[in-house]
Parts: C-alpha cells; sequence; structure tokens
C-alpha cells in the first residue's frame, strides 16, 4: 500500500507565507514616513508605496485567478515566492542606492506577489488539510499568523528607528532580510514537495460573461463595498502611526520616543483585528452576515465620528514601548485610542461583505472572487486621499482627513442594511 505523505512542513511553509501577506504588506505604511523625511517628499507621495503595493492587486487579480486554475496550487506558489523575494530585494537595494523611484518599483512587484500568495495560500491550505472541519482550521491558524505578523512588523518598525526626521530605508533592512529568507526557504520546500492539484489544473476552462456577473445588483454595491473596505481599514493606521510620531503634533514629553509609542498604538489596531476574527469566528454560526456587518459598521462610524470631533489635546494613558525605556504606559491623544478600537469592527468586515456579496451567484462565484481580489487595490487608493488631506491642511489635517473613513464605513452600513439584499438588474 502506499504511504499516505505527511504535509506538515508545506502547510507550516504556507502558515508562514500567510504571515508574510501581512508582514509585507504593513511594512509599507511606516514606510511612508521614512521615504516622506528621506527623500522630502509631501505624504501622499511617501503613501505611494502603499499605493503601488495594492494597485498591483487590481493588475493582478484576476490573471492570479486564472494562473492557479490552469497551472495549479505549485506552479503558482513558487512564482508567488519568487516574486515576492524581487520585490522586497528590489526595495533593500533602493535603500542602497538612496533612490524614491526603484523602492516604488519593488513595491509594485512585491505587491504582485501579495495577490499571487492570496489567491492560492488559503485554497492551499485547505487542500492540505484534507478539506472540510480541518481545512477551516488550518485557514483560520493562517489568519491568526497574518494578524500577528501584521502587528509586529509595526512595532519592530518603530523600533529600529531611531528618529523618524533622520530615518533612512535601511533602518529596515533587518525586516527586509526575514523576508527574503522566509520566501527562499519557502521556495525550496515547495519546489521538494508533493502538492495535492485540484483536477483542473493545467487544462483550458473558458471563463463565464462577464456581462452575467454584473447582472447581480447586490454583488456589483458588494464590490464597491470590498474596495471602500481595504481602503479604510488601511487607511485608519496608515494616517494614525503619521499623526502620532509627526513632531509637530508635539505629542509627547522630551524622551519619548516617539517613534516606538506610534508604532506599539498602531500595532494595538492590528492586534484588536485577531481578537474580532477570533469573536467573529466563534459568534459565527449564530448571528448572521448582515447583522454582524451592520453593527461592525454602525460602530465604526460612531468611533471615527468621535475620534474627529474630540480634541487632540485630551490625553489618555495607553500601553507600548517606549524604545529604551521598554514596555508601559504612555500617554497619547483619547482620539488614538478610539481609533485603535475600529480594528476590532474592521476585523469581521470582509468575510460579512463577501458572502452576502456571493449570496445566490451559484456558478459565477469563482468569477467574482477573481474580480474582489482586483478591488483590494483601494488599499492604495484612500489612505493616498487621506494624506493628500493632510498636505492641504497640515497637521491640523489628521483627524479632518478621518472624514473619508467615516463615508467610507457609511456606505458599508448602507450595503448592511438595503444593498446586500439580493436582486437582479
Amino acid at each position: 500500500m502506499e504511504k499516505k505523505q505527511s504535509y506538515t512542513i508545506p502547510i507550516v511553509v504556507m502558515i508562514l507565507l500567510f504571515g508574510m501577506i501581512s508582514f509585507v504588506t504593513n511594512l509599507a505604511s511606516p514606510m511612508g514616513d521614512i521615504l516622506k523625511n528621506q527623500f522630502t517628499i509631501p505624504n501622499w507621495q511617501g503613501t505611494l508605496g502603499v499605493f503601488a503595493n495594492f494597485i498591483a492587486y487590481a493588475l493582478m487579480g484576476i490573471p492570479a485567478g486564472n494562473l492557479l486554475q490552469r497551472r495549479g496550487y505549485k506552479t503558482t506558489s513558487l512564482i508567488a515566492v519568487s516574486v515576492g523575494f524581487l520585490g522586497v530585494g528590489i526595495q533593500l537595494v533602493s535603500g542602497l542606492v538612496g533612490s524614491f523611484a526603484l523602492y516604488l518599483v519593488g513595491a509594485l512587484i512585491a505587491g504582485f506577489s501579495m495577490c499571487l500568495l492570496n489567491t492560492v495560500v488559503n485554497p492551499m491550505l485547505n487542500r492540505l488539510g484534507g478539506g472540510g472541519n480541518r481545512g477551516n482550521q488550518l485557514i483560520q491558524f493562517g489568519g491568526t499568523f497574518n494578524s500577528l505578523s501584521g502587528t509586529a512588523v509595526i512595532v519592530l518598525t518603530g523600533l529600529l528607528i531611531p528618529s523618524i526626521v533622520d530615518a533612512k530605508i535601511s533602518d529596515t533592512f533587518p525586516l527586509m532580510y526575514t523576508a527574503l529568507a522566509i520566501f527562499a526557504l519557502a521556495f525550496v520546500v515547495i519546489l521538494l514537495t508533493r502538492i495535492p492539484e485540484p483536477e483542473s489544473s493545467g487544462t483550458h476552462t473558458e471563463a463565464l460573461p462577464l456581462r452575467g456577473l454584473l447582472s447581480y445588483r447586490h454583488f456589483i454595491l458588494g464590490a464597491i463595498a470590498i474596495f471602500i473596505y481595504v481602503g479604510v481599514e488601511v487607511g485608519t493606521p496608515n494616517v494614525l502611526n503619521k499623526w502620532l510620531q509627526n513632531p509637530e503634533a508635539n505629542f509627547f514629553a522630551e524622551g519619548v520616543s516617539a517613534e516606538a509609542v506610534a508604532g506599539s498604538v498602531t500595532a494595538f489596531y492590528w492586534l484588536l483585528m485577531l481578537v474580532g476574527r477570533l469573536v467573529g469566528g466563534l459568534i459565527g454560526s449564530r448571528v448572521s452576515a448582515r447583522l454582524m456587518l451592520a453593527v461592525a459598521a454602525g460602530l465604526a462610524v460612531a468611533l471615527v465620528l468621535a475620534a474627529i470631533l474630540v480634541p487632540s489635546s485630551i490625553m489618555v494613558s495607553f500601553p507600548g514601548f517606549n524604545g529604551a525605556h521598554g514596555f508601559g504606559l504612555n500617554p497619547v491623544p483619547l482620539s488614538a485610542a478610539l481609533l485603535v478600537c475600529v480594528g476590532l469592527c474592521t476585523s469581521v468586515m470582509w468575510g460579512g461583505i463577501f458572502n452576502l456579496a456571493v449570496e445566490g451567484l451559484g456558478r459565477y462565484t469563482e468569477r467574482a472572487s477573481g474580480l474582489f481580489m482586483a478591488l483590494v487595490c483601494g488599499g492604495g487608493i484612500l489612505p493616498l486621499l487621506m494624506n493628500a488631506v493632510v498636505d492641504i491642511f497640515g497637521v491640523a489635517g489628521y483627524q479632518p482627513s478621518y472624514w473619508v473613513v467615516v463615508a467610507g464605513f457609511a456606505y458599508i452600513l448602507f450595503y448592511a442594511l438595503a444593498g446586500s439584499k439580493p436582486g437582479r438588474s
């Protein structure tokens, strides 16, 4: 009898790659401040790294799905980690030569990799687990590591930067070396491991016509909601981190590392997303996606409105790192603490929007998934808009920039209450 193959090692590698999606993506956010100061550019240009990461999804989303369908998991995974290695490598070289344009090229290529990884990791973990409950369990483990990795990279970046005014790309080299090592290890392991492939891989399957999918009104509105959701999910911590460590804001006393405190506070946003995902998973079988999405969006609107209207002079104690002083309580604006709590709300939104948008699509579901992946580009566009507001109004523009987020969450609330009702035009 043929001995059953163990997939423990590739499962571990896939979970590591799940974390790399968040690690590489979240690194682009604090890098915006480094680029701003190293190259003396406005906020919106510093955010072009985030923009490049996410606009890659618009370019690669549908081709990634086609590649997975035609070439299978192993080939797609090998291409994804190779592209990731190249993208991070180019960003590292940009730090050596001091080139802003080269960094953006690396960020775009890294974005291609993140899109490919997002396309392949979820279904591959499910297949390696044998499907069913075991497959779902592995995906949940991957999602948990994804959140932890995203939290860690924000904290580590804050600790690595001695001063945001003097920061350079080279300050983040330890994080880039880590990413390169994981990509290289993943390539070798995947190359040497037999991966179970879907029966349809390697065959040409004609795509269903797009016009049929676009006849579903709730899908179109849901696609817009996905675009907005990723934008506000990324924009909220992105601008928060910049605000807290901006020397002109002058939130912290002399001797306090604004970079470390800002990184710690922003990391709590991603940590609360982890908590929210765990809670959402526990209650998901008893609470409808529509109700969960509506409550989360309504609470998010309230939190962000309060963060805009509360004077930034009102301070509260918040746990976090303070450079050489270690971990402890640090004074931060109440508005910042309110924005951190938004992470609890955004944690359950992707799943809720996706489930509602694909309801009743039947054979169009896979086609819809590819379009959703392309619309992840919202994560690069809305933060760019928020940072443009900051550039217009200066340090006083950070709180007003969150009106973009309020409008986004208001639309998601509308979608949960009315726009998600299935129907065809």
